[in-house]
């Protein structure tokens, strides 16, 4: 007598049942990966970030000239915060605007906005040279979305620009949540088993968090998963061993890389 068929475990379905995963990324933006992670049964835990400088800057954007942005990332940073305030992309309509390449340019246009300037090649000097002769007296606002050298501000304030950096989002780590972290990284029942990072801000922000002389020792045994070979690198430069990176640089292609990285 052949029996029903077996129903499979509810957890069969859920690839990452019973992974502890910390996301390194800003709160508002959290909110997708969180959701992927937890239907394919991980926990989660968040670190809290802040747009508060951004917020600010754009409540005031009419008191500036030019809007530079470096990457799609801050582009789209930019726009949802925009949003977030009741915001149109009519509020840039004013500006003068400067994108670092071609990618860049077109996230900014499917918001509807002109694009003045991009540099024959898609680095900071480039844009300096492109942007030198014209934003003399001119205020300059550069919207970046990681930490980034500061050749574009530095050199634009010698060609006479009165230039203002804001990062697309702060990570913000009151000490309870500093405190919070070191408790489950000690906690063999908390620790997580792995720990995505976003972009090369999100590994240089955890890292100064960890407040440890020896990040890959406190981090050992806990799979650190890349969104793609820029923040691996910065990883590496931090002195931590990439386990996973996305082959899709986006946030379901870094759901995926963990998914099937057993």
């Amino acid at each position: 007598m052949t029996g029903k068929p077996r129903p499979k475990p509810a957890h069969a379905e859920k690839p990452l049942a019973g992974e502890r995963v910390l996301i390194t990324r800003a709160k508002d933006q959290a909110g997708s990966l969180a959701a992927e992670l937890e239907a394919l049964g991980a926990e989660v835990m968040e670190i809290p970030a802040s747009y508060a400088a951004l917020d600010a800057t754009l409540n005031n954007i009419e008191n500036y000239d030019w809007l530079i942005l470096t990457s799609v990332n801050g582009v789209e940073a930019l726009f949802a915060r925009l949003e977030k305030l009741g915001f149109g992309p009519e509020k840039l309509l004013h500006l003068n605007i400067a994108a670092i390449g071609p990618a860049t340019e077109e996230a900014i246009e499917v918001h509807g906005l002109p694009v003045d300037v991009v540099p024959e090649k898609y680095v900071a000097e480039s844009v300096v040279e492109a942007l030198w002769e014209q934003v003399r007296g001119r205020r300059v606002l550069l919207v970046r979305a990681k930490v980034a050298r500061d050749v574009i501000p530095e050199e634009l304030r010698k060609a006479g620009a009165r230039v203002h950096v804001v990062e697309a989002y702060e990570t913000v780590v009151p000490e309870e949540s500093r405190a919070r972290l070191h408790e489950v990284l000690s906690d063999p029942r908390q620790r997580p088993t792995a720990v995505t990072f976003t972009s090369s801000s999100t590994a240089r922000n955890f890292v100064a968090l960890l407040g440890s002389d020896d990040p890959a020792k406190a981090l050992h045994g806990i799979s650190l998963v890349s969104i793609g070979p820029v923040t691996s690198a910065t990883l590496q430069e931090l002195g931590l061993h990439v386990d996973v990176e996305a082959k899709e640089f986006t946030i379901p292609g870094l759901v995926k890389a963990l998914a099937e990285r057993k």
